[in-house]
């Protein structure tokens, strides 16, 4: 992706962010996105882009988990669980650019581009950008077998076998609808690239402007079609949105006293007294569904020995970092599946801090004296590890005790996913939110089938895990999904190929200028519906 991309007239890029306009909503957020077309990515900076300007077949509630109808109106599935069909919505209108107006509406040739591109290697797009869809692969790709269209407004998925959590998959940003007619269009003139680096879709905003590392900004859509069709709370309520992209999250809050954000994310848990005590400024906090964790590089000595794993583990003094790190907004994690998710196996409890323990156990697998690693630290905030840096130094200062030299190390944070991805990390942070309401998203990412498609991070691969994973994925009873996923579970914590670090909840300065923002806890965030106070 190039350093810089502008999309928009000189006149919209003359906004600074301190005189900002009353109908332009400013965000302060935490970092770039790696991809602009979140098929392209798993990262929620990404999702947060799409959010804004792209829709899905199905869409969660704002701030909830009820899947609601998007583009498309209905659908029906079929006795045996292999065919579902969608009845799209009609009238919807795509956004246009400099080098593109659409000639047409959204209809079903745009559903079957989208998704064919991800599956079909042969596919004139497929091998656009890097031809990884991250997402793609770890939901559905094993399952879907083909995406054909009866008519100009109805869909039908194929599936291999039966997905019980499929509809819910579908509501990811990953799964936005583009052009078709726009990616013909690019790819007669030569520029294939233009749709994921210059991406339109149908939602309530348009992108006008990235520049990498500064900001990101969109201007609203006026022919989004949530506005007249039935989901006005979607429409955009402001003429422009600006990301302003700030790191440091204590800069994030001191832009939103100074008011020049009016929404500051991912706050430092440190920040928080002072943010709640702060006129002018309302503290949003929601329980969610998360995972943080450290992985280790299972397919590589030493870690390949699990007892150098959980001594690794025991090593650590969990509750000693949370209560440092995540001040107050976490609890010490043992359990893959959020206990505010249907799945938990509240069952498991963290592993006690055991530095003998660990030392023996290094000893045992032949490391008396310990040895070197490097270990990774996350770059930016996120309500699984609001401050990476200060938990790699508790974790290499604990290490140091039982002989383990711990070297720090970091990237900014799309080079930091595009290395963890290729499997370059010893000892990594990582995690995730639930883009959906179901376990199956964060525990399939560590089945032997994930090892080819950058999520399975500690490239462990356990076939009595996976077995159970798949199988889950398959019946519909959520009793025995349940059963099955803390079985799954249970294996993670006894095999170490990560240390899980809390149970977190997520918070966001909100100015009081700000009305109808929702704290969303699944997939990017919305800010169709925000508006502002004169």
């Amino acid at each position: 992706m190039s350093r810089r991309i502008l999309l928009a007239c000189t006149a919209a890029m003359a906004l600074s962010f301190g005189a900002a306009r009353a109908d332009t909503l400013v965000v302060c957020s935490e970092a770039s996105p790696d991809a602009l077309n979140s098929a392209l990515s798993t990262a929620n900076t990404s999702f947060d882009v799409s959010e804004q300007i792209a829709d899905r077949l199905v869409e969660m509630e704002i701030g909830g988990s009820r899947l609601k109808p998007a583009l498309a109106e209905s659908w029906a599935v079929s006795d045996d669980g292999l065919r579902y069909t969608f009845n799209l919505r009609r009238g919807v209108k795509f956004q246009s650019n400099a080098v593109f107006k659409p000639t047409r509406d959204f209809n079903a040739d745009d559903v079957v581009f989208s998704f064919t591109r991800m599956f079909d290697k042969e596919h004139r797009y497929y091998k656009v950008s890097g031809g990884t869809y991250l997402a793609f692969s770890a939901f559905i790709g094993s399952a879907l077998k083909s995406v054909s269209k009866t008519d100009d407004y109805t869909v039908v998925f194929e599936l291999n076998a039966p997905l019980a959590p499929l509809l819910s998959s579908l509501s990811v940003q990953p799964f936005a609808v583009s052009s078709a007619e726009y990616a013909a269009a690019m790819d007669k003139a030569g520029t294939p690239e233009k749709l994921d680096l210059e991406p339109l879709g149908t939602g309530p905003f348009q992108l006008v402007q990235y520049q990498k590392d500064s900001l990101i900004r969109f201007r609203a859509f006026p022919d989004f079609w949530g506005a007249k069709g039935g989901q006005p709370e979607r429409a955009a309520k402001v003429d422009q949105l600006v990301f302003s992209i700030t790191p440091d999250a204590a800069v994030r809050f001191a832009k939103l006293r100074a008011g020049e954000c009016q929404v500051a994310r991912y706050p430092n848990p440190a920040d928080m007294p002072a943010m709640r005590t702060t006129a002018g400024v309302v503290v949003q906090e929601s329980t969610i569904a998360s995972m943080g964790y450290l992985s280790f590089r299972t397919d590589k000595k030493p870690f390949s020995d699990k007892r150098v794993r959980e001594a690794l583990a025991s090593a650590i003094d969990l509750d000693n970092l949370v209560k440092a790190v995540f001040q107050g907004t976490g609890s010490p994690a043992a359990s893959v599946v959020s206990p505010t998710l249907w799945g938990h196996n509240p069952a498991l409890k963290p592993r006690p801090y055991d530095p003998a323990r660990a030392k023996a156990l290094l000893a045992e697998a032949g490391f008396p004296t310990g040895f070197n690693i490097d270990l990774w630290a996350i770059p930016v905030a996120r309500a699984y590890m609001p401050n990476g840096r200060r938990a790699a130094e508790m974790i290499q200062a604990d290490w140091a005790k039982i002989g383990v030299t711990a070297k720090i190390v970091t990237y900014e944070w799309g080079e930091y996913l595009r290395r963890a991805r290729n499997n370059e990390s010893e000892a990594g942070m990582l995690g995730g939110t639930w883009d959906y309401p179901d376990p199956a998203q964060m525990l399939g990412g560590f089945t032997c089938g994930a090892l080819a498609n950058g999520r399975n991070i500690p490239q462990w691969c356990n076939k009595e895990y996976s077995d159970l994973v798949q199988k889950a994925n398959i019946v519909t009873s959520v009793d025995e999904r349940t059963k099955l996923y803390q079985q799954a579970q249970q294996i993670i914590h006894d095999e170490v190929p990560m240390m899980l670090f809390a149970d977190a909840k997520a918070f966001v300065g909100v100015s009081a200028k700000v009305n109808g923002f929702k704290l969303h806890f699944l997939g990017g965030q919305p800010f169709g519906g925000v508006s502002l106070k004169p």
